[in-house]
């Protein structure tokens, strides 16, 4: 990309060689390589650490009766990553947002905008860091206390919309577009959606937003490929009310080759743990219910030795309610 003075001097110069094409370098950069790849997954084990000492810190401040704001909550937050070992900077700033504020999905509290969390509703966090092994982006919606109806069932139908794109298993030559009705397909039953993409690429200690890949309804014409790195980020939001987003981090690989295609599907790279006392049960499947407590033991245990047992015993907790129990065979 070059301003209108540049290319007049490139086109005087060079006239008909010049080619006006997308830039082939967009796309080797969305292909990781097996280095960033494994560096992805250290920057996310790093961040789910982050995630579970600064969650545990706001549920612990709150039960004390602290008055925290949405600003002392991101500075809480950016202040535990500065410890971790390769952290370099914030990848955007946070988007630290409580209950009506959550509603608007690009917030930024401000101290003249700023509100107090209070035990009760929904509090929304989404952020990222640079670390030398990669970068991240998450966002997770938590309960502060009780919730209403409308917020628990809104939080378990956003989580369905996640799982189900993260589930996916899709032929060669799919375009985002075509994987982004997964995750509103949950939202949609109930005549509810959201207006923003569902997903984007991300760089490798780089831009947190990178093409050519994106999930989203209108057509980008690029496919999803192995070695892509891809949120999945399906949202609702309420005015005036709350708002709600689940977001981990996707990485595309190559799954089965058989007489019916080439068949790619996803990888999770998040490491941060998923709330489950919102969710309402009986909406959930089966097979929804394996992802959630597959995830959350798989959390636990990656994160588990380089926790303290105080700050592991607390995880725990958050991830042993095991919400699928096959039923007993009758003999």
């Amino acid at each position: 990309m070059l301003n209108y003075a540049l290319y007049e001097k490139v086109t005087e110069r060079f006239g008909s060689k010049v080619v006006d094409a997308v830039s082939p370098v967009k796309l080797e950069k969305a292909l990781k390589n097996e280095t960033e790849i494994q560096g992805f997954r250290e920057a996310y084990r790093k961040d789910g650490i982050v995630q579970t000492r600064f969650f545990r810190w706001l549920e612990q401040a709150l039960e004390r009766g602290e008055r925290i704001t949405e600003i002392d909550a991101a500075d809480k937050l950016i202040s535990l990553r500065k410890e971790m070992e390769g952290y370099l900077d914030e990848s955007f700033a946070p988007i630290s947002a409580y209950g009506e504020n959550a509603a608007l999905p690009h917030y930024s509290a401000t101290p003249e905008q700023c509100s107090v969390l209070e035990p009760r509703g929904l509090y929304l966090l989404d952020s990222g860091a640079h670390y030398l092994d990669g970068t991240t982006d998450i966002t997770r919606t938590v309960p502060l206390g009780p919730l209403t109806e409308d917020e628990a069932f809104d939080y378990t139908c956003v989580l369905q919309g996640m799982i189900a794109l993260s589930m996916a298993s899709f032929p060669r030559g799919t375009r985002g577009c075509q994987l982004d009705v997964l995750a509103r397909m949950p939202l949609w039953k109930y005549n509810r959606n959201y207006g923003h993409g569902t997903g984007h690429g991300v760089g490798h200690v780089l831009c947190v937003h990178e093409g050519p890949q994106g999930m989203r309804q209108n057509l980008l014409d690029q496919p999803i490929l192995p070695g892509m790195v891809t949120s999945c980020e399906p949202g609702m939001y309420c005015e005036g009310q709350y708002g709600i987003r689940h977001e981990n981090m996707l990485l595309c690989y190559a799954d089965e080759v058989n007489e019916f295609g080439d068949w790619l599907a996803f990888m999770t790279l998040t490491c941060t743990y998923i709330d489950t006392t919102p969710l309402v049960e009986e909406l959930l499947t089966d097979e929804e219910k394996m992802f959630i407590d597959c995830f959350n033991t798989s959390v636990y245990e990656t994160l588990a030795p380089d926790l303290t047992p105080d700050e592991a015993a607390w995880l725990k907790a958050k991830t042993i309610d095991c919400l699928y129990e096959p039923e007993e065979e009758e003999l």
